[in-house]
């Protein structure tokens, strides 16, 4: 049998963070960890879009523990200002999902000057994973799910000397080098819990070809004609957000899911949610290290895995 949201385990009184839980993906991701009893924290840039998400949960879960966090992965302050709420509110994170992303959007720049789809993509996930740390490892055995794409198949590795490529544009270099981040972050991060001990567990997820409003903001900020090509796949062929949420929603919450691993669709962009092989082996690590410095250089936070654990 395909694993689905009946597979979910009770998550009465775990705590759950999903960014750009306001719609599509994460909206789903929100209303099934809510459905299956976790505090779930809607972290998200639009609130009033937050609000009819938050609202929209509650016919088909009349009980869902539900909170909206405002949140601006393209600024760090917003980002500091949101993970010291959380933290403050949630001493323990049980599972926080890397969600919210932007696709193939015009060049333009972060309110920290970051490119902007490196910026949210990844930069900003980096700095809120980084503040809610403490909370993350005290709770028990902890996961962290970062959303990643096919995208990153055509993603190069982060250019230390061009993380925001500068003078080099184009919106879907951007977006694969950002997916390609999210994964190597997913992988590296991972390796940083293993390196120090810690009791929590890092995993990627790739939805697959779903059918959100990804593609029609792509199309509505740019004028390519990729971005109407997909648009037309997934209105066309895609899944459903909610089939497309089910491999960061499994890899959230499977007992089965091991740190490390990447959960996608079983035929590559459709299907049930299965564990995936970890491809593009050669120069992984050295590609892990460089991002690890990239990040650290260009947000001035570290990811302070072994001061957390000691803390927690």
């Amino acid at each position: 049998m395909a694993w689905n949201t009946k597979d979910i385990p009770d998550l009465s009184e775990k705590v759950a963070v999903v960014t750009g839980a306001n719609s599509g993906l994460g909206l789903e991701t929100a209303r099934a960890l809510a459905g299956a009893g976790a505090h779930v924290v809607m972290a998200a840039r639009n609130q009033e879009k937050a609000v009819v998400a938050h609202d929209d949960i509650l016919p088909g879960h009349p009980g869902a523990s539900l909170e909206i966090v405002e949140l601006d992965l393209g600024s760090l302050d917003s980002v500091e200002t949101a993970a010291s709420k959380i933290a403050s509110d949630h001493p323990e994170v049980d599972i926080l999902v890397n969600n919210a992303g932007v696709m193939a959007m015009p060049e333009r720049a972060t309110e920290d000057g970051f490119e902007s789809q490196f910026g949210v993509n990844h930069l900003g996930h980096w700095a809120l994973t980084a503040h809610l740390m403490p909370s993350l490892l005290a709770a028990d055995a902890a996961r962290v799910v970062t959303v990643t794409s096919f995208a990153r198949q055509s993603g190069r590795p982060v250019d230390p000397t061009n993380p925001h490529l500068r003078g080099n544009y184009d919106p879907w270099r951007a977006y694969g080098q950002s997916k390609l981040a999210n994964y190597h972050f997913a992988i590296g991060l991972n390796r940083e819990f293993e390196r120090h001990g810690a009791r929590a567990s890092s995993i990627a997820a790739h939805p697959g070809l779903t059918n959100s409003d990804l593609q029609v903001r792509t199309v509505e900020e740019s004028d390519g004609r990729i971005g109407e090509f997909w648009k037309d796949a997934a209105a066309r062929f895609g899944m459903t957000p909610s089939e497309g949420a089910l491999p960061q929603v499994r890899a959230a919450v499977d007992p089965t899911v091991g740190g490390g691993q990447l959960y996608a669709p079983r035929f590559v962009s459709f299907g049930p949610p299965v564990r995936r092989p970890i491809l593009r082996r050669f120069g992984l690590s050295r590609a892990i290290d460089t991002l690890w410095r990239v990040s650290e250089q260009e947000t001035g936070i570290s990811l302070a895995v072994e001061e957390a654990r000691q803390r927690a």
